[in-house]
C-alpha cells in the first residue's frame, strides 16, 4: 500500500475513534464543569446506550430508532438519578459524589446483566452504512465517516449552544457562581438536572454509535470510562475545547500506537497524559482545582 494512502486511512480511523470518545468525554466535562461532580457512572451509561440501541434496532429493524432510543434512555436515567440522589448531596463533601456515582455504576451494570444477560450483543448496520468508499484508491468503511461527521456535528451544536444562546449563558453562569446565579432568580437546581440529563444522553448516544463496531458487552463501560478520564485530564477538567483536544490526542495516540507499536499503545496514552500533567497540572486548557 502507498505510504501516503496508509497514513491517510490511519488519520481517518483516528478521527472516527476520537469522535466516539468525544461523546462520553464531553458528558464528563459538562457534569464537572457545571456541577463539580466526578461521575464514575458515565461509562455504565455509555454501556446502557449500547444495549438500548441494540434492543431498539432488534425490535424495530431501524438503526435510526437505536440512535433515538439510546439518548432518551440515558437522559431519563440521568434526570431520575440527579433528582433522587445527587440533588441531596451538593452541600456535602465531594467524596459523597464519588461513592454514589460508583454505586450507580455497579447497580446499572448488574441491572444490564439481569435484563440482557452476560453475552455480548451486536447490531448490523443498514446497507447504506455497511459499505465502503475508496480513499486514495483504498477501501474505507462508510460508517467510520459517519462517526466523524457525527462527532463534528455534536461539537458544533454544543459550541453554538454554550456560546451563542441564553441557555448557554445560564450554564456558564451556574458553573462560575451558582450562588449569584440563584440570587438573580434562576433555578440552579433545574440547570444541574438538565446538565446531568444532557451529559448522560450524550454518553448513551455514543454507546449506540459504538455498538456496531465494539458490540454491547458488560466490560464496555469500564473500558471506555478510563479513556474518558484520560481525555478530560489531558484537556483540563471542565474545559470544552480541552475535551476536543484531548479526544483527538487520545484517538490519534491509540490508533497510531495500535498500528505501529501495538505492544506500547496503552503505555503511549498514559505517557501522553503524564507529560501533559507534568507540564500543565491543570491540563492543556484547564486550571488546577
Amino acid at each position: 500500500m502507498d505510504p501516503l494512502a496508509l497514513f491517510t486511512l490511519q488519520v481517518l480511523n483516528a478521527l472516527s475513534l476520537s469522535a466516539l470518545l468525544f461523546f462520553i468525554a464531553l458528558g464528563l466535562t459538562l457534569i464537572f464543569g457545571i456541577m463539580r461532580v466526578v461521575n464514575f457512572a458515565h461509562g455504565a451509561v455509555f454501556m446502557l446506550g449500547a444495549y438500548c440501541g441494540v434492543a431498539a434496532q432488534t425490535a424495530t429493524g431501524s438503526f435510526a430508532a437505536s440512535l433515538l432510543a439510546a439518548p432518551l434512555a440515558g437522559a431519563a436515567l440521568g434526570l431520575a438519578f440527579e433528582r433522587s440522589a445527587l440533588s441531596r448531596l451538593y452541600a456535602r463533601e465531594h467524596s459523597a459524589f464519588l461513592l454514589v456515582t460508583f454505586g450507580l455504576a455497579l447497580a446499572l451494570t448488574e441491572a444490564i446483566r439481569l435484563i440482557w444477560g452476560a453475552d455480548a450483543r451486536q447490531t448490523e448496520l443498514p446497507a447504506v452504512l455497511a459499505g465502503i468508499v475508496f480513499v486514495m484508491d483504498e477501501p474505507f468503511p462508510v460508517y467510520r465517516l459517519l462517526l466523524i461527521g457525527a462527532g463534528g456535528l455534536c461539537w458544533l451544536l454544543c459550541w453554538l449552544g454554550l456560546q451563542r444562546t441564553r441557555l448557554g449563558l445560564l450554564l456558564r453562569a451556574a458553573s462560575q457562581n451558582p450562588t449569584m446565579t440563584a440570587a438573580l432568580g434562576n433555578d440552579v437546581g433545574r440547570v444541574r438536572a438538565m446538565v446531568f440529563a444532557l451529559a448522560c444522553a450524550l454518553a448513551a448516544l455514543g454507546g449506540a454509535l459504538a455498538a456496531p463496531l465494539l458490540s454491547a458487552s458488560l466490560g464496555l463501560g469500564s473500558n471506555v470510562i478510563i479513556d474518558a478520564f484520560v481525555i478530560v485530564m489531558i484537556g483540563g477538567m471542565g474545559s470544552f475545547i480541552g475535551t476536543v483536544a484531548g479526544s483527538l490526542l487520545v484517538g490519534f495516540a491509540q490508533t497510531f500506537g495500535n498500528f505501529y507499536v501495538p505492544e506500547l499503545a496503552l503505555g503511549m496514552t498514559y505517557a501522553l497524559m503524564i507529560t501533559v500533567l507534568v507540564l500543565r497540572p491543570g491540563g492543556l486548557f484547564g486550571r488546577p482545582e
